[in-house]
């Protein structure tokens, strides 16, 4: 299992990032450059904070420390709070909740994937695995609606691979294997700040009244 997602997340990110650059380079035009390189900056800080604290979250599973499994999932709450209120200005607070509860819904199943992996619950890992797949059709359908120009299949794409890091992250610290486990990180650096920067560069595209 773990081989196929390592596949599949490093090849979403091979190919949506080739379109994300050409994206990028037809959404900027017209906007002000500061403007845009804060508002990607800001992106990709709580993106980058929120990959840092799941990783914690998850690995936290492995301890029976329950003071740092719940100072660590006050973090994660936050953090996700912070990237769904970045879209309150263009899409108001309703569609920031919703999004925030798109976010915990995807934590909740890496939560469940890590749980079950340490259990050694196959049954387990399926229904997160499941729940992620859902949740990013559903985050897929969520953005593309509200922003025309984050495009369905896209944004699933970013979602699913996202996911798969994650899972690939916890596989991989189930089975002591640390140098890859080391590995993954700059992988899923790079991947957030793409879907920081596809998300951001979507904003700019839609408002650029708000980014002149």
């Amino acid at each position: 299992m773990s081989k196929t997602l390592q596949s599949m997340a490093v090849l979403a990110l091979a190919l949506i990032g080739l379109l994300g650059c050409d994206y990028e380079s037809r959404a900027a035009g017209g906007a002000n450059p500061a403007r845009v390189a804060l508002m990607k900056k800001d992106l990709r800080d709580l993106w980058l904070g929120h990959i840092y604290w799941v990783q914690h979250a998850v690995l936290n599973n492995t301890t029976n420390n329950p003071a740092a499994r719940d100072a660590v999932k006050k973090e994660v709450d936050n953090n996700t709070k912070e990237i769904a209120s970045t879209i309150s200005p263009f899409y108001g607070e309703s569609a920031s909740q919703k999004l925030y509860r798109l976010l915990d819904i995807n934590i909740g199943a890496v939560r469940a994937y890590s749980q079950a992996t340490v259990a050694g619950d196959t049954r387990g890992q399926d229904a997160a695995l499941a729940r992620l797949e859902s949740n990013a059709d559903d985050i897929a359908e969520f953005l593309s609606h509200l922003n025309p120009y984050l495009h369905k299949d896209n944004v699933r794409g970013l979602i699913a691979a996202h996911g798969a890091h994650h899972v690939l992250q916890i596989n991989l610290h189930k089975r002591k294997d640390y140098a890859q486990l080391e590995a993954t990180w700059p992988m899923m650096r790079q991947h957030v700040y793409l879907i920081s920067d596809t998300i951001a560069m979507a904003l700019v595209k839609q408002f650029p009244s708000q980014f002149s």
